[in-house]
């Protein structure tokens, strides 16, 4: 113990402003103290001087100048290097935030302003009924985003009302269980954390959800569509560039949300920023399933990613399919008792085997090697060349294509063998002009070598198209999913294709389609209103009697099967290279595209990937790939964190596994994001 006299020689002033919610001001508090009194005691001290009644549990200490939490009560003033010049404030960690969710809804809620931005993140997501809060993240877009464009009217001055969804008694608050309504059909239970099970009604009907029913059903349902002048004031990003930039707003998720200078009140989006969704059940994600249905929904309208007129109408159908059911009385359930999981169809299986019934889920031998081998045609793109087609006879086994001249010589010497490990395979489909072509960017030395291949029918397609997109990611078609892809194919070519349908004329309730509400802005100025709804009703015939939730899960998977899905772009300038180049980060791929001209130059799988780490003190990534391959690059239009981070989360969701204890998939991401820098 000092005495009093050494106490005051060792003794300092601090100053302290106290920030008191909904007070709307700030009140200093000047307090006597020593370099070895620990942040608690600080804090004790600070309440016993104000002396006002009040819970004080959620307030903590920020250092304005280190823009850091002081949260180890433990560690004394001089531990943390806190002296008299120290700006010290004492404010809830707990802060009212707006989200702007993928189904364009605003939510206001309270979110942990001093957790780091992973744990944020999941704390929005238990509060959403949303699993999986590892694929999504928090974006702050830059400029005026969340500004429409208003027009010149000087009489007008009535104040734009935003729409608002409040909960504000979100169990994120201080941690108190909310009582919320009975459970209903629209809301759709949540896995126990405990075990990772289901949760069972007990526990849906008295958890700490604050949603409603009602405020369940605006998350969990379609909103209805917006007006073409609407759809035209919002935000599209016209180039790569532009796309670069918005990319560049996604937040460090190994960091709070006030040390990136996020403020109360503030307005960010919530997104699905890692695109490996994995197991999407209708059961339990409601929400989920129609945040993301969204989240495609809009990148088609505002043509963050490029599709076909085909695809488009294809799209267009299925919206109109899935607005008309959403806005029906008759809306089913997510939760259908008839659907079966995959622990009920293994038991059915098994149980119709032992009573000796034949099942089409016949094992085949796991020791053949499977292999193709058709009559195809090619063709390599060469300058002055007319497009011509040859025909060969291809034989695709492991990961390899190789071409002869006719089936006769198929034991000898082909002409060329394609290794497609690492390739880009991409469709090149017509299905009305019965077109079915396969384009593949092989990696080389200096580029990419570009082939074309043409099939005859589309079953044919289906099964080369498979095998190549299984090859590209190293799998075989040993590999379960080949059969499912294969199937996955066919259906979405019969959803494209007007004649497999029965062509029945539309009736009076199906001709209210406005069809510059479910097209892109730029397709809709290349055809006139009444061409249009016909050619999307006459889509629609071919997806008519889906259910609600398959109808969205079939327009996220044609939303994964685009070239484009999933590519995240960043600015980048390449060691040894005097020019900028676009970095598309995907989920299993790296590409390298011309700023310029938006085409592929080179493309790295991770399945390749050695090692890559950050270089801290140039801000350069550098990732190392077999063969002795490796890239080095500074990020121009984001910091190299946020493209660091963006590689190490793909990487840790394609290994994780169901089941995973929880705090273990927390300590490998902040391993891989690089939160422990």
């Amino acid at each position: 113990m000092l005495s009093p006299s050494a106490f005051a020689a060792a003794s300092w002033e601090l100053a302290v402003r106290v920030d008191h919610p909904g007070e709307g001001e700030q009140k200093a508090v000047t307090l006597t103290v020593s370099g070895d009194l620990h942040i608690g005691g600080l804090m004790l001290k600070l309440v016993e001087q104000i002396n006002i009644a009040r819970d004080w549990s959620d307030f903590a200490l920020w250092w304005e100048q280190k823009r850091c939490w002081l949260l180890k009560t433990h560690w004394t003033l001089d531990k943390f290097g806190v002296q008299a010049d120290a700006k010290l404030l004492f404010t809830p960690q707990h802060k009212m935030l707006r989200l702007r969710l993928p189904n364009l809804r605003t939510v206001r809620l309270r979110v942990s302003f001093s957790a780091v931005v992973f744990r944020a993140v999941g704390d929005i997501c238990k509060t959403l009924n949303i699993r999986r809060a590892e694929e999504l993240s928090l974006l702050k877009p830059a400029g005026d985003y969340f500004k429409k464009k208003k027009k010149k009217d000087k009489n007008n001055k009535e104040p734009v009302i935003e729409d608002i969804l409040n909960l504000e008694s979100s169990p994120t608050s201080s941690g108190s269980p909310v009582s919320s309504g009975l459970y209903s059909k629209t809301m759709t239970p949540v896995y126990d954390p405990v075990n990772g099970t289901p949760a069972s009604s007990t526990m849906t009907w008295f958890s700490d959800s604050p949603l409603t029913e009602q405020n369940c059903s605006v998350l969990a349902f379609s909103q209805p569509s917006q007006s073409p002048e609407v759809l035209a004031e919002m935000y599209q990003p016209r180039s790569l560039i532009d796309k670069a930039k918005f990319n560049a707003g996604w937040l460090d998720s190994s960091r709070s949300l006030l040390e990136q200078g996020i403020q109360e009140d503030d307005q960010l989006l919530l997104r699905f920023k890692y695109y490996t969704f994995f197991d999407l059940n209708p059961k339990y994600d409601a929400v989920r399933i129609n945040q993301l249905y969204e989240q495609a929904r809009w990148a088609i309208l505002l043509e963050e990613i490029d599709c076909t007129e085909e695809e488009m109408l294809i799209f267009a159908a299925l919206q109109y399919h899935i607005s008309k059911l959403s806005l029906s009385a008759e809306i089913q359930d997510f939760a259908s008792e008839s659907e079966l999981d995959e622990v009920d169809a293994a038991l059915s299986n098994l149980e119709a085997t032992l009573e000796g019934r034949r099942t089409d889920n016949i094992l085949e031998d796991i020791t053949d090697i499977p292999r193709l081998a058709d009559y195809l045609k090619l063709f390599r793109p060469k300058k002055l060349v007319l497009k011509a087609f040859k025909q060969y006879w291809f034989v695709f086994k492991d990961t390899s294509i190789a071409y002869f001249k006719n089936k006769e010589l198929e034991q000898g010497e082909p002409i060329e063998k394609l290794n497609l490990r690492g390739c880009e395979v991409m469709p090149d489909v017509n299905v009305a002009g019965r077109k079915f072509g396969i384009k593949l960017l092989i990696p080389v030395a200096d580029g990419m070598n570009e082939v074309y291949l043409k099939c005859d029918h589309e079953k044919q397609y289906a099964q080369w198209m498979a095998a190549c997109a299984l090859a590209s990611k190293g799998k075989t078609m040993a590999d379960c999913s080949y059969h499912p892809e294969v199937q996955n194919i066919r259906s979405f070519l019969r959803m494209k294709d007007r004649n497999s349908a029965p062509q029945a004329a539309p009736g009076p309730e199906s001709m209210d389609v406005n069809p510059e509400c479910f097209v892109s802005p730029r397709c809709a100025k290349k055809h006139k209103s009444k061409q249009l709804a016909a050619r999307i009703l006459e889509a629609h015939q071919n997806v008519a009697q889906m259910p609600l939730v398959e109808a969205k899960l079939r327009f996220i998977q044609a939303w994964q099967s685009l070239p484009e899905f999933g590519l995240t772009y960043y600015l980048v300038r390449f060691k040894g290279y005097k020019k900028d180049d676009i970095l598309g980060v995907s989920y299993n791929r790296l590409i390298r595209i011309d700023a310029a001209t938006g085409i592929p130059l080179t493309t790295w799988r991770f399945t390749n990937m050695k090692q890559w780490n950050v270089n801290w003190e140039i801000r350069q990534v550098v990732i190392d790939f077999d063969q002795n391959v490796s890239v080095a690059f500074t990020c121009l239009s984001a910091d190299c964190k946020v493209v660091h981070e963006n590689i190490g989360g793909y990487i840790f969701l394609s290994t994780r596994s169901k089941g995973q204890d929880e705090a273990l998939d927390e300590e490998l991401f902040h391993k891989l994001t690089g939160g422990q820098e």
